[in-house]
């Protein structure tokens, strides 16, 4: 994947497109060359599940419950229970780094896809928690918005981890 936050057509479904991988890029970019226990580290007191193998993890799900869960209606299969809400974040530190960049990457060509080949106008099959029934369009905004955060805390854990910046 490209990273560049420059779309080659500067139309709707190109931007956001665009717009979408370029953060997903950038996410990746921040745990390249990262030793597997810096992967695992939680350097927040107050947030003992916020790791870069955690948030790569978080990621992956989100997307995973946007397009597949809410948009195309599918049963939902995460990981997160009643009980641990979280736990996307928490079995992440017990998985290989590679492993979870490599499932990120292959889940995000999939949902690529789904993209491209679909009306942004598209109701998703399922509504969300107040009954109100979103489009494509508002899951790749809401999915641009949520990894754009996450790049600032993974971009904030990787200088904690080992001094690396930028990306």
């Amino acid at each position: 994947m490209t990273r560049t936050d420059m779309p080659a057509v500067l139309d709707e479904r190109t931007s956001l497109a665009t717009f979408l991988d370029y953060t997903r890029a950038t996410a990746l970019a921040k745990c390249e060359d990262l030793a597997q226990e810096d992967a695992r580290k939680a350097p927040l007191p107050g947030s003992p599940l916020m790791t870069l193998a955690g948030l790569i993890s978080h990621l992956r799900w989100v997307e995973y419950y946007w397009f597949d869960v809410v948009f195309l209606g599918g049963e939902d299969e995460g990981p997160w229970t009643d009980e641990d809400p979280d736990r996307e974040m928490r079995i992440a530190v017990d998985l290989p780094l590679v492993e979870l960049l490599d499932d990120y990457r292959q889940l995000t060509d999939r949902y690529r896809e789904l993209v491209a080949g679909t009306d942004l106008d598209a109701v998703a099959r399922r509504t969300v928690r107040d009954g109100r029934q979103i489009n494509l369009r508002w899951i790749v905004l809401h999915l641009i918005e949520e990894t754009a955060r996450h790049n600032g805390h993974l971009d904030l854990l990787r200088e904690l981890a080992d001094g690396s910046t930028g990306a």
